[in-house]
């Protein structure tokens, strides 16, 4: 599989745009890591066929089915839509929305602990919701056109924040099924995905007692703390700071002291379009290689977003770099390494000033893969799985 820091870069700023809209406008659904990035679709032997087998199970062990609801919503062909119960694609429509200004699109789960669905060709998320319905709401979007507004758990005022729900995400076209699990917004829900096909994968598997180790390793970090919401969810930090939450300048002595170390030394950046060399000068972080580009010093959300000073990009260049830096400073790798991107997880999240709740869901998983930033999939550290002649995806709620 190629790194997606070698990869075209369209999915990244959508989802960090997509959770940060969620609330205020309608916006798109977002799809999965790689999806926007290229498929490989001019280089797969085999086409995915329509109507891919689902499979839902409920293994939290702490829900019965009856309390377990499902949504599947995204986009095809521009517009937005939604799986129905009997697995059938329907567009979204103002009219969905009942006397209390939602819509309900639940499916409900099947007794006996599995689910089975066809997923039609789309791009989307499936929210899962533990104990309570969650509240979508149709809206207008800015060309007129029906959209919905998504869940943003990390909102205090959002109808959805006293709801139990996470998400995983997908694409699933002609060239094949594209999914991951993610944690870049919060982690609530323990998920995890089997993609069978071509190969038989499955990503996301949060090991036994790995939420509640998760919980109590980012209460641990007094910074990280208040982004512990109960029991419900912890709310990535980026969100945090938005809300109040986290430092705004939590960083600023690391990002202050890599800008100084490159000011004296070179750091190399290697991607697929080659090598990058690249030292502070002008108080930009400037690269010369198979192109000039350049960065200001970023702040502590940009970082947080792989965004701002960060942004990446569909460029093959900018965005490729921008990529290995936001993972470098994620995870602290950029002042012990001067080569990137480092690809030994033994050396990531090794700094006091590190991002704490990605090191946290990459210890909860069993494989060690997690989407804790948008930037994870670099060095393929995400829990993002691809095949291009899939036969079957299973969802299954984890145990709490």
């Amino acid at each position: 599989m190629t790194p997606r820091h070698q990869r075209r870069l369209g999915r990244r700023k959508l989802l960090v745009a997509l959770g940060g809209a969620a609330v205020a406008a309608p916006v798109a659904a977002a799809v999965a890591p790689y999806a926007l990035a290229g498929t490989d679709s001019g280089r797969a032997g085999t086409r995915a066929a329509g109507a891919l087998p689902l499979t839902v199970v409920n293994g939290t062990g702490s829900f019965g089915d009856a309390d377990v609801h499902l949504y599947i919503v995204g986009n095809q062909d521009g517009r937005q839509v939604r799986v129905t119960p009997d697995g059938t694609l329907a567009p979204v429509a103002l009219s969905d929305n009942g006397a209390d200004g939602y819509t309900d699109y639940a499916i409900g789960l099947a007794g006996g602990g599995e689910t089975r669905l066809n997923l039609p060709y789309m791009s989307g998320r499936i929210y899962v919701s533990l104990g309570r319905k969650l509240k979508f709401k149709a809206v207008t979007d800015g060309a007129g056109n029906p959209a919905l507004q998504y869940p943003a758990g990390w909102v205090k005022s959002d109808p959805n924040y006293g709801v139990l729900h996470d998400c995983a995400e997908f694409t699933y076209n002609a060239s094949g099924m594209f999914c991951n699990t993610t944690m870049v917004d919060m982690f609530s829900v323990p998920l995890a995905i089997r993609l069978t096909g071509a190969k038989d994968q499955t990503t996301g598997t949060v090991r036994a007692g790995g939420r509640a180790a998760a919980f109590a390793a980012v209460r641990a970090i007094p910074e990280f703390a208040p982004l512990v919401v109960d029991d419900t969810r912890i709310i990535a930090p980026g969100h945090g700071l938005d809300a109040g939450l986290f430092p705004k300048d939590y960083l600023a002595p690391y990002i202050d002291e890599v800008w100084s170390t490159y000011t004296g030394k070179d750091l190399k950046v290697t991607t697929d379009a080659g090598t990058f060399t690249g030292r502070v000068r002008g108080g930009r972080l400037a690269f010369d290689g198979p192109a000039q580009v350049s960065f200001a010093k970023p702040s502590t959300r940009d970082v947080l977003f792989c965004d701002g000073a960060l942004a990446a990009p569909n460029d093959g260049t900018t965005g490729p770099v921008a990529a290995v830096l936001g993972a470098g400073f994620n995870r602290s790798t950029l002042l012990t390494s001067a080569a990137q991107p480092a690809t030994d997880p033994a050396a990531f999240y090794r700094a006091a000033l590190t991002n704490h709740y990605a090191k946290a869901m990459h210890a909860a998983t069993e494989d060690g893969r997690a989407y804790g930033f948008a930037f994870d999939d670099v060095a393929d550290f995400a829990s993002y799985i691809q095949d291009t002649a899939p036969t079957g995806i299973r969802l299954t709620l984890g145990a709490f």
